[in-house]
């Protein structure tokens, strides 16, 4: 099977990105399995090894915990832009980072830009440390351990 398809998660990504921009149809499903079984080969090799799910529970418990954030932030920066200018302590902070993994960083940095509030603006360049905008902050301490409590140390487990 491996033969057939080399790379399986791209080949179901073109395809489902193939039929979500132009629909379904007998002749578009063809296409799709066409194009999903040989752009994998035409493409390079990722630069960077494709990284093993070590924990699928953990990664759904984030994905809902992510979910409910995402709500939970779209209310609390609502209810700021809808009062009183003077009440929103706009900052910057330096997340020191616990993750090894490229692919993990990159998605705790997506992660944290995705959760309305805050945006990861940086990585540096030793990958130790990503900054990150908060539009509300009253302690930027608790803005850092909340982001790695809540993101980073369930990455670490997913992405070991």
């Amino acid at each position: 099977m491996r033969a057939l398809i080399p790379h399986p998660l791209s080949s179901l990504a073109i395809a489902v990105l193939w039929l979500l921009l132009n629909g379904l149809s007998n002749g578009q499903l063809v296409l799709a399995v066409l194009f999903s079984l040989a752009l994998p080969r035409l493409l390079p090799a990722p630069a960077i090894p494709s990284p093993r799910l070590a924990a699928p529970m953990v990664a759904a418990k984030l994905v809902l915990v992510v979910l409910y954030d995402i709500v939970k932030a779209n209310l609390e920066v609502a209810v700021r832009i809808l009062g009183p200018e003077s009440r929103i302590r706009p900052t910057f902070v330096w997340v020191p980072l616990d993750i090894a993994s490229p692919q993990g960083i990159a998605v705790f940095a997506s992660i944290i830009t995705m959760t309305p509030g805050t945006l990861s603006c940086e990585v540096s360049e030793d990958r130790r440390w990503l900054l990150v905008h908060a539009f509300h902050a009253d302690d930027a301490e608790a803005v850092v351990a909340d982001v790695k409590s809540r993101y980073e140390a369930p990455l670490r487990e997913i992405f070991r």
